[in-house]
């Protein structure tokens, strides 16, 4: 089975009433970690790879890495770039074999989000590619990501169809109070699902997206805490405020900290119990089964994409 698109893949979720889980990884522990897991519940996958993510790896290496999961697992996957902010940078992820790109174009003005996003768009689906834009901006700090509150604005409803309508893009990344990064609420977290309510009604059948949505367990601040971290408390969004999201109009939710948790978690610990060891190996597996676990939990408890491959 060859790399897929998230076409077929977010008919399913929005008829289903669930969510495709959109995992960032960087290496190939993390990438196992997460087929592992959805191998075990039959689950498809969205993999995704951040600017942060293709400096460091290289893309070309993740993206044969994503090939081989696909073989080892036989599940329907879909490669997808997270947060392009160029439509040189999307260009380069769909001449490599991407199936699927964000343009990340929120930071300019709501005409020229139009004309970037629609560029991209003409582009990939030329080559078959399908495209995620993003209304609104989201708070934060995740990789290039880089939004302080007072610049953070919700999406406008009003302005979803004419967006839609002029760039002919596939699925939309909205902001309705979720945030980049593992520790970002300072009162507790709400969902405006009056927003997403209406871009549903707006926008019926259409895919729509969260950023942000991690939501870190405690156990793992204190586990990192326990060995060293200094690590203030997660206060990611309620698991139960997404599986919500994944009951309406969102197919897809992107999950980043949480991995990057579990496996520094892991490896804290790993090191404080056993200080003379130097072998990659005896650390990074126990990190991968971390993400395993995890991912395992994000699939039935948030998305509800177990039994959907």
């Amino acid at each position: 089975m060859p790399l897929v698109t998230s076409t077929e893949m977010f008919k399913k979720a929005y008829a289903g009433g669930y969510a495709i889980g959109a995992f960032n990884v960087n290496n190939m522990e993390t990438i196992q970690g997460i087929v592992m897991a959805a191998k075990e519940v039959n689950a498809p996958l969205i993999l995704q790879v951040s600017s942060g993510a293709r400096k460091y790896a290289n893309p070309i290496y993740l993206k044969k890495l994503v090939e081989a999961a696909v073989e080892d697992s036989g599940l329907p996957i879909c490669l997808h770039l997270d947060h392009g902010d160029t439509f040189e940078l999307c260009k380069d992820c769909i001449d490599k074999g991407f199936t699927s790109v964000m343009i990340d174009a929120s930071s300019h003005s709501f005409a020229d989000n139009i004309k970037i996003t629609k560029n991209v768009v003409e582009y990939a689906h030329d080559h078959g590619v399908v495209v995620e834009a993003e209304l609104g901006k989201l708070a934060g700090i995740e990789d290039a990501v880089n939004v302080s509150a007072e610049d953070s604005c919700y999406t406008d409803p009003a302005q979803v169809q004419e967006f839609v309508s002029r760039t002919n893009v596939d699925s939309l990344a909205i902001a309705i109070g979720t945030s980049h990064g593992a520790y970002k609420f300072k009162g507790e977290p709400k969902l405006r699902f009056d927003i997403l309510e209406e871009v549903g009604r707006r926008l019926p059948g259409f895919p729509i997206v969260l950023h942000g949505a991690s939501s870190v367990p405690q156990y793992l601040v204190e586990q990192i805490n326990a060995y060293g971290g200094n690590m203030p408390g997660a206060r990611g969004v309620p698991e139960e405020m997404l599986r919500k999201a994944a009951s309406m109009a969102v197919c897809k939710i992107n999950i980043d900290s949480d991995l990057r948790m579990a496996v520094t978690a892991t490896i804290r610990k790993y090191f404080s119990e056993n200080p003379s060891h130097f072998d990659p190996r005896q650390y990074l597996g126990p990190a991968r089964l971390a993400v395993r676990d995890i991912v395992k939990h994000k699939i039935i408890e948030v998305l509800g994409c177990n039994d959907k491959a």
